[in-house]
């Protein structure tokens, strides 16, 4: 059966799903500042405040550790604070470039080298101390700051939607970001899934927050420490559903502390990359998230809170994979279950048609009526580039109860588009055919559909956990042996199209709101007539291969080097700009013995994620 992660599961691979609403295009053609340039461009002014005086979180005893949601927040006026974040290629160290915008005019300014590694945020900004009811100091340290974070308006005349994306990628193999705070908007300090959580024993404290002086000098930040504070109460799940009853299932936890959840059944270490990331913060570095293979027994973590609208919260996709979303916008979101049944029944249940966190209804995307009519054509109009990342989340695993006695090596496999158009597909049934048609539709500048061609067909999988239409023929996999000659072929070559990683979003066109994040958008229903699924610019969708048929079977070879290969469109059936770019090698060593076999991934030039 087929995984597309949730975000993460132990050393099994693992899943980021953002959502929101209105496109908007990247800016290109950015001008950048003269080195000397005299008059330079008005900052965006930067200040630290604190939502609140006071916070309450928990500990829970199933799994100690109190995550730090302390109420920050960094505030953007006189502008909006905008970075951009890219790498040449995966030789290429990661750079940032501050955008300042005044009117129509636009300027640049170089970062210092060195001071982001990845695309996770920026590290070491926030500076927090906590001390004892006594006055001791129990706890120093610093945070990263995603400027994507959850995020709200201060002031009333603030733009009422934020343009910038809903999360920092933390894919290994990310290209390019775009961050950002809104003018007019605070961005929470808290990294949310991607911090670790600290061990506070049950009472009261003084939390004191500040930017580190680096971000205060380098933007011009106001030392004005902010200081909370923090109750800590220790509290049990067991506790709650006897206790409480009902009541538990529709309380509402008092601050996002209470999200944190069911970690501690879950044994969870992660793989990947895809998963909280890390410098890349794999999953072993990051909690992992909401749900696990429910067939398999994985426990379940639930998700940060989030508001019911704005798409920040897991997404339980059966195989898509693997990071946790953004945290959630202002204000934090209560829920109406417990955080620890909400994600054991989300695990159980898989996705749901419409349903993707529990909470929300997904926006789809519109499917044509209608079978076209008419001539095929294809038109001279930009096209989308499909390109595969290198396989990442690489590990051994064991056949489990369907296949005992034997070794798989499994996988995350990621193919996005980088445009400049996005990957149109809709299908169209016969009445009584199994089988969908699919066709390819292309538009012009202003977005009118102007052709369309066939491209194969449609399978509905009826497997738990999938219940969906597959778009036959997208990628293939393949493990090469050293001469990269086809060793072993992986059986999963259908898919959902899904929105799943935010790969370049400094690409032409790139699209900073993807609508369909996940695998209800678009994917239909057994009685569906039609579907559209799309695949934006910017945007890739990840796989997790890690479940007999589609991970590799690597019992009977021999250990030695061989090589993972993610291949695009592997028959040329979907029309696109540049064929030439559609496989990615990565190289690894398999060792070990039968039922015990280990693997070696080797770094990819500059990224050193298994």
């Amino acid at each position: 059966m087929m995984t597309r992660s949730p975000q993460g599961r132990t050393s099994r691979l693992t899943r980021p799903s953002i959502a929101v609403a209105a496109a908007v295009a990247v800016t290109a053609g950015v001008v950048a500042a003269a080195p000397d340039a005299k008059t330079a461009e008005p900052s965006p002014k930067l200040s630290l405040i604190a939502a609140t005086t006071s916070v309450t979180l928990d500990s829970w005893k199933e799994d100690p550790g109190v995550y730090l949601d302390l109420g920050t927040y960094l505030t953007s006026e006189n502008g909006a604070f905008e970075l951009k974040v890219t790498r040449k290629s995966y030789k290429d160290p990661v750079l940032a470039t501050q955008v300042l915008r005044n009117g129509k005019k636009t300027t640049t300014k170089a970062l210092p080298a060195g001071l982001v590694k990845d695309f996770s945020g920026l590290p070491d900004f926030a500076q927090i101390s906590v001390t004892d009811a006594a006055g001791k100091t129990v706890l120093k340290q610093t945070e990263a700051f995603c400027p994507n974070n959850a995020s709200g308006r201060v002031r009333p005349d603030a733009p009422a939607n934020s343009k910038y994306p809903q999360s920092c990628p933390v894919n290994p193999f990310t290209l390019g970001s775009v961050w950002g705070v809104e003018n007019g908007w605070a961005s929470n300090t808290y990294a949310g899934y991607y911090a670790k959580p600290v061990q506070l024993a049950a009472g009261t404290y003084t939390a004191k927050i500040s930017v580190t002086k680096k971000y205060r000098d380098l933007f011009g930040i106001a030392n004005k420490p902010q200081s909370v504070k923090v109750t800590v109460r220790e509290r049990s799940w067991e506790e709650d559903e006897e206790g409480s009853g009902s009541a538990a299932r529709s309380a509402t936890p008092r601050s996002s502390q209470s999200a944190k959840s069911a970690a501690g059944h879950q044994g969870h270490q992660g793989h990947q990359g895809h998963g909280g990331h890390e410098g890349h913060q794999q999953a072993s570095d990051a909690p992992a998230a909401a749900s696990a293979h429910a067939a398999h027994g994985a426990p379940a973590r639930p998700e940060a809170p989030a508001a019911r609208t704005t798409g920040a919260t897991p997404t339980f996709n059966v195989g898509h994979g693997p990071y946790p979303p953004a945290p959630p916008a202002l204000p934090w979101a209560l829920k109406k279950e417990s955080l620890q049944r909400q994600a054991f029944s989300a695990a159980k249940v898989g996705d749901r048609p419409g349903q993707t966190d529990g909470s929300r209804q997904a926006p789809a995307a519109e499917p044509n009526a209608k079978r076209p009519t008419g001539k095929a054509t294809v038109p001279d109009v930009p096209k989308p580039d499909l390109r595969s990342l290198p396989a990442y989340g690489i590990t051994v695993s064991d056949g489990y109860e369907d296949d005992p006695g034997k070794d798989y090596l499994a996988f995350s496999a990621n193919v996005w588009n980088a445009g400049p158009a996005k990957l149109v597909v809709d299908g169209f049934r016969s009445p009584g055919k199994e089988l969908m048609d699919a066709y390819q539709y292309f538009y012009d500048a202003k977005g009118k559909q102007v052709g369309y061609t066939p491209t194969g067909t449609m399978e509905w999988d009826p497997r738990p956990g999938h219940e969906h239409w597959h778009f036959t023929d997208f990628a293939s996999y393949r493990l090469l042996k050293a001469d990269k000659k086809e060793s072993v072929r992986s059986g999963k070559e259908a898919f959902c199209l899904a929105n799943t990683d935010a790969v370049d979003y400094t690409v032409k066109n790139a699209n900073w709101h993807p609508d369909n994040t996940d695998l209800s958008t678009a994917c239909g229903q057994e009685n569906s007539i039609s579907v559209r699924e799309v695949l934006d610019v910017g945007s890739g969708d990840t796989y997790t291969q890690d479940l007999p048929g589609q991970s590799f079977d690597i019992t009977g070879l021999p250990n030695g080097t061989y090589y993972i290969q993610v291949l695009a469109n592997p028959e040329n059936r979907l029309k696109e700009t540049n064929y030439k770019n559609n496989s990615a090698l990565r190289k690894v060593v398999l060792g070990g013995k039968k039922g015990a076999r280990t693997v070696k991934v080797p770094a990819h030039d500059l990224v050193n994620a298994n």
